[in-house]
């Protein structure tokens, strides 16, 4: 294991010097999970275009965004792309959260962050239905870097 990037040598933390890296492009994908009642996630299915599901995906755009704002250490970024994605199953919703730039350092926190923010957000809208509801599984699924 190596040691905490944002802890330096004498235990104090630090936003990292990504100064002398070369930008590349980079891209991050994340998804999580929202567990639900069938019923909650049959009433989600069967609403009209510009419902919750297209909410929690702003939600998620916005808060990919905004994640420097929201984590201490995390630089800001120009994202080129974000998309995310939301599917009603039987028993829930999965979300995936995808995010690009061009910098010197890379987007798994604004990819876990939409992701995140888009399963609160699905949680907010049905949560008067369902006291039951869990958000889960909130991971790094792809995380990419390739040179200009």
């Amino acid at each position: 294991m190596t040691d905490l990037s944002h802890v330096d040598s004498a235990g104090s933390v630090r936003m990292v010097d990504v100064g002398a890296k070369p930008h590349s492009r980079r891209r991050a994908m994340a998804r999580a999970t929202v567990r639900m009642a069938p019923e909650t996630a049959r009433r989600l299915r069967e609403l009209p275009k510009g419902d919750a599901l297209a909410t929690a995906q702003l939600a998620g755009i916005m808060a990919a965004k905004r994640t420097s704002e929201l984590i201490p250490l995390c630089h800001p970024l120009p994202l080129t792309a974000i998309k995310v994605t939301l599917e009603v199953g039987e028993v829930g919703v999965e979300i995936v959260a995808s995010v690009e730039t061009v910098a010197q350092t890379g987007v798994e926190m604004e990819a876990l962050v939409a992701a995140a923010v888009a399963a609160l957000t699905v949680y907010d809208m049905a949560k008067a239905i369902d006291k039951q509801m869990v958000v889960s599984e909130v991971a790094l699924v792809e995380k990419v870097k390739a040179p200009l």
